[in-house]
């Protein structure tokens, strides 16, 4: 159950981070947000691999 809420908690961080530069920054611009919005989900990817991870 922990690791659930964790996982939970984890995604909605960084949709909130995602959605955030999108309306700070990148309202109105399709392409640099599309890249920004994929640059943010891979550096949560390797945080993810990198330190939550357990095998």
């Amino acid at each position: 159950m922990g690791r659930q809420v964790l996982a939970g908690v984890y995604v909605a961080v960084m949709v909130a981070v995602v959605v955030g530069v999108d309306v700070g920054f990148f309202r109105h611009q399709f392409w640099p947000r599309l890249f920004v919005n994929v640059g943010i989900v891979l550096v949560f990817l390797a945080f993810y691999l990198r330190f939550l991870k357990r095998n």
